[in-house]
């Protein structure tokens, strides 16, 4: 039981790290479909189940995550995931893998963001 609810937390961590690396669209008619309502819960099981290998402790080695988990990144609503990156769940997910996944498969944290603790910092002038 122990193990399982750890195996949640570390998920949850994750999904709401991704959450905070999605960069606006320019396509309107695409947002409604990724930040609906109720899509939440669902984007955080499927990051659970794709993604969970490749941003769990310990910070190295930094693994190439799959194509399933990069697809799954692609679509997630992630303000949503990001605002359920608690403290907890950064004790179990390492926010460095975080950043590498997500720019990995194309939807870096773009700066001035904020997931959890993790602050993209703004680029200097």
């Amino acid at each position: 039981m122990a193990r399982l609810a750890f195996v949640c937390l570390v998920l949850l961590t994750f999904a709401m790290a991704v959450a905070g690396a999605r960069p606006p669209t320019n396509a309107p008619a695409a947002a409604p479909v990724a930040s609906g309502p109720g899509n939440c819960d669902s984007d955080l099981q499927d990051l659970i189940t794709n993604c969970q290998d490749y941003v769990k402790f310990p910070a190295d080695p930094k693994i190439t995550p799959s194509a399933a988990c990069c697809a799954v990144i692609q679509r997630v609503n992630i303000p949503c995931l990001c605002n359920k990156v608690t403290p907890s769940v950064e004790l179990v997910i390492c926010m460095d893998k975080v950043v590498f996944v997500a720019a990995y498969c194309k939807r870096p944290f773009k700066s001035g963001s904020n997931c959890g603790s993790f602050h993209v910092p703004l680029p200097i002038a």
